[in-house]
């Protein structure tokens, strides 16, 4: 296609936007509002699934070494738990690491074991993380098989919970984004249907003094995706400033170290590229489907 067609197509598709305003007013409301829903729910998604790696991620298995074990056995068990399949990594904690950590998380309640600094009675210790949280069940399991372990702690009460709420979580959200995108793209079409509606007459002229499907059909795909893009600039507005003050305003104001927001760049360009796209594609593949049938003369 030569460059002034193209150029003359999208000419007209912007002076079929002036001369309908109302019906493109409405279709871009249609749009502004239904792409404010999907970008405000899908921040919201990935920064909830953000806390939830963020939780998977801290969690910790602790092998506790049997007392009785003398030095070259607590190193071989540690060599042991290294070779396992999906250990990240193995930090070794001695007994006085332990008394130490445990008087310091007790407070002023832990002072009391601080007696215990001379006849200490914890054990020697290994903590491990999986590469795959996932699959920390079962490296607890294998670890237990271990000679001279004692017992291994990693919140068995709470951490398969955790992971199955999660993973439901993700699932439900990612349902939702579905869903609410399908609606917004019912909308929109549908809002971009009656505007084309309105102008069946004036493609049914074209159609016959002989213009070609091509020519009649490029000036709306090109209105449509004015229109998507037009519908998408307030909604990457809203979200952009709602998210930098929200931010703004939850950083620093929490004690859990895991509710943490994802940082304002990248993840603001990224979601108005996702908004900016559906937008566009909404709008050209609403006008596309909307002129076929008007086509047909």
């Amino acid at each position: 296609m030569k460059f002034r067609t193209l150029q003359r197509h999208f000419r007209e598709g912007a002076k079929n936007i002036v001369r309908n305003s109302w019906m493109s007013v409405a279709s871009v409301g249609a749009v502004t509002v239904t792409l404010v829903l999907v970008g405000t729910f899908v921040a919201l998604m990935l920064n909830i699934n953000q806390m939830a790696v963020k939780v998977e991620e801290d969690v910790e298995i602790k092998a506790l070494i049997e007392l009785t074990a003398d030095e070259d056995e607590v190193k071989i068990v540690g060599e042991e738990i290294e070779r396992i399949p999906g250990v990240n990594t193995v930090r070794f904690s001695s007994k006085d690491d332990e008394l130490e950590s445990l008087v310091e998380g007790m407070g002023e309640q832990g002072q009391a074991w601080a007696l215990f600094e001379q006849d200490n009675p914890l054990n020697h210790a290994y903590v491990i993380k999986a590469k795959n949280p996932q699959d920390t069940e079962q490296i607890a399991s294998k670890i237990e098989q271990l000679d001279n372990i004692y017992k291994v702690n990693y919140g068995q009460e709470v951490v398969p919970q955790l992971f199955k709420f999660n993973k439901y979580a993700r699932t439900i959200g990612v349902a939702l984004i579905v869903g609410l995108v399908l609606t917004a793209v019912f909308l929109i079409s549908n809002t971009i249907k009656l505007t084309i509606m309105a102008r069946s007459r004036e493609i049914g002229i074209m159609k016959l003094v002989g213009a070609t499907n091509t020519f009649i059909r490029l000036p709306f795909f090109v209105e449509g995706l004015l229109l998507g893009i037009l519908g998408s600039v307030i909604p990457i507005a809203i979200i952009a400033t709602g998210y930098y003050y929200t931010l703004k305003n939850v950083s620093g104001q929490t004690s859990f170290h895991f509710v943490q927001l994802l940082p304002y760049s990248p993840f603001v360009w990224q979601i108005s590229a996702i908004i900016l796209f559906i937008g566009a594609f909404i709008g050209m593949w609403g006008s596309g489907m909307s002129v076929r049938k008007f086509l047909k003369v």
